[in-house]
Order: C-alpha cells, then structure tokens, then sequence
C-alpha cells in the first residue's frame, strides 16, 4: 500500500485513539444509556429547564459517539478500498481512497479538537461584548468591525444571534455592544476571545490617509443554567434606566426602557434594550450579570493570571490578543499562539476558526499552537 495512504491512516487512527480518550468511552455509553432513559421518562417534561438541559446532553453525547464511530466505518471503507484498488491494480480506487483519507484526517483532527470542550461551561451558549478603546471615531469604527466579524461567525457556523444592547457611536462605529450567541459549545469555541484587539490601517477618517492604530476589547462569558445558584444582593446593586438607541432601539426610544446594573464590589456592569419591557430588560441584565460573575468564578478556578475588570483598565498597548494588520501590509496574528494568515478580509468576514481551534489546543494542552501561514 502507498506511504501516504499508510501514513494517513497511521495519524487518522491516533486522532481516533485519542478521542475516544477524552470522550472517556466506557463512561460515555453507560452515560448515554442513563440519559435515553430518562429520555423516556413521561413525567421528565414536568420539570421543562431540567428537561432541557438533560436533552442537550444527551444530543451532544450522542453526537459525538456517533462522530466517533462514523469516523471509525469511513477509515476502515477507505483502507479496504485501497486494498481493493491495489489488489486489482486500479490506480483510481486507490487515488479515490487517498482523497477520502485525506478528508477523513480532516475531520478526525477536528472532531479531537471538539472533545476538548470539556469545560464546566463549555457546551453553553455566551453572551460576548465589544467596547471601543480610546480613539474616537476611529476606535468606534473598528469595534463595529470587529462585532461584525463576530456575528458572521455565528452565522456561518448556525448559531443564532440575539442584540442585547447597542451603543452607536457619535460618527460611525460603535461605543460598546453585546449580543447572545446560541448554539452548541458556543462558549467553549469563543472564550478565548476576550481580550484586546488591535488594529492598524489607513484611516478612512483621516483626510490625510495616515496610518492609525485602534484598540476594542472583546469580553466573552457564558449563559449559566438555571440550577447554578449565583447570589446577588440588592443592597449590591445600582440600577439606572436609560433612552434606547441605535439600531434596534428606535421602536423603543420614547420611553426609559433600557437598563444598566452596577455590581458594586466588583465594578461590572451590564446593560439591555433589547425589548420593549423594562421589566424583561432588567430580568436579561440580571442573567447577564450572573453570567458574568460565573464567570469570574471560573477564571479563578482557572487560576487566571488576572482579574477581568483589572484587564479592562487599559485598552491599548501590553494586553494584545490579536493584531489585525491591513497597510502597509496584509496579515492577521494571533500573539498567544503565534497564528497568522494574510487573508485580513477572510478574516473580518467572519473565518477565524483558525485561531479559535489553536487557541482551545494551547489552553488544554498547556502551550502555544505551531505558527500557521496562510
């Protein structure tokens, strides 16, 4: 058989090897079995958050078992049709086969890399925030870019997206905006977003076309369940209502709808106007906030290097995530990672599964990903 089939075969099987690892099979059926049991359970819908959250368990398990043993059938198709192929000296069969390895390899490497969303909060959807740094127009403009990378993201991987509040900018851009992002694993593919964003281009708001560079910061943080019991005191609280404005908001702008809570001891603070209700606006402020603070629960747990509020101090120089490079040259690097690729408007338009996936590699197995070129 051709090196290179054997060779494929030879990563394919250890993607494999590892996968079921991190699925930890043996738990992994017998988990799936107690699940499609409760499943049947006429009386589970009595209870519909409790029912929810152990059908989507059972869906992710049950995916990802079958992944697991799809990918097991196409490896041991393809093999014997090389087999086949060089059996009877049909040097298409074996090309044909070569080809399914190649994208089986493909799919195995990724389906390994799915298995590490294994966090507490991983599988849930996220709340994700843009805010402009300092920079005026400039800076507004990007955050709008960058929210808009975003939400193309979600869109081309199926997920839905939900604005919650919108901050427009004097000019263009935005001053700040969070949206909710729903899906599976929404969370576990986006936390490792938060951070700051540079940019450097020539500015279209400059009339003589000088350079500029721009700072946004972006905070991710998931949407908890409802059983997870996060205290919060009213005594804590401050909360303002406020106009809504910018897209989204006009329907609403007669009346002080939109919401804003300070927590107090920590300095965070969320806002809403995605709907008509103030009341319903301050119930989706509250989640977020708790989301929010789940969140930083988790970061310590994660022994975090530093505190999220203490992060958002300074937007700017010495706390990059990623650089966004458009003149005088093309290039989009990640600075944890060291990815990089020239496609800059491939990027923006929403293809950044290269630096999500290099990221989550980095986190679990605890260093940066190989430098990637594209």
């Amino acid at each position: 058989m051709r090196a290179e089939i054997e060779q494929a075969a030879t990563e394919i099987r250890s993607s494999l090897s590892l996968l079921r690892r991190h699925l930890d099979w043996d738990n992994a059926l017998r988990r799936l079995d107690e699940l499609n049991a409760l499943a049947e359970d006429p009386t589970l819908w009595d209870k519909p958050e409790k029912a929810q959250k152990i059908m989507r368990e059972r869906t992710h398990l049950s995916d990802a078992i079958g992944a697991f043993r799809a990918l097991e059938r196409e490896l041991d198709d393809a093999l014997t049709l090389a087999e086949l192929g060089e059996a009877e000296g049909d040097s298409a069969s074996v090309d044909e086969a070569q080809r399914n390895l190649a994208v089986l390899k493909e799919h195995a490497a990724k389906r390994e890399l799915e298995s590490l969303l294994s966090g507490e909060a991983d599988m849930n959807d996220c709340f994700l925030e843009v805010h402009a740094g300092a920079g005026g127009t400039e800076a507004q403009d990007w955050a709008q870019m960058l929210m808009r990378m975003y939400v193309r993201w979600a869109e081309q991987h199926g997920y839905k997206v939900e604005w919650l509040e919108e901050s427009a900018g004097e000019e263009a851009g935005l001053k700040s905006a969070t949206i909710e992002i729903k899906g599976p694993n929404a969370y576990g593919w986006l936390k490792s977003e938060s951070g700051i964003h540079r940019l450097v281009r020539i500015s279209p708001f400059d009339s003589n076309a000088r350079r500029h560079t721009s700072f946004s910061s972006v905070w991710v943080y998931p949407v908890i369940d409802d059983d997870i019991n996060i205290e919060v005191l009213d005594k804590d609280l401050k909360v303002d209502t406020f106009r809504a404005s910018g897209a989204g908001g006009q329907h609403i702008n007669k009346t002080d709808s939109a919401i804003r809570i300070t927590h107090m001891p920590t300095g965070i603070v969320v806002s809403c106007q995605a709907d008509r209700s103030q009341h319903r606006n301050r119930a989706m402020a509250m989640d977020m906030l708790k989301a929010r603070l789940y969140e930083a629960e988790l970061r310590k747990r994660e022994e975090a290097s530093a505190a999220i509020e203490a992060q958002k101090t300074d937007i700017g120089w010495g706390h990059q995530l990623r650089s966004y490079v458009l003149q005088p040259y093309q290039m989009v690097k990640d600075l944890r990672t060291e990815v990089e690729t020239s496609d800059t408007q491939g990027v923006l338009d929403g293809d950044i599964d290269r630096f999500l996936s290099a990221a989550l590699a980095a986190k679990i197995q605890g260093g940066p990903g190989a430098a990637e070129k594209a």
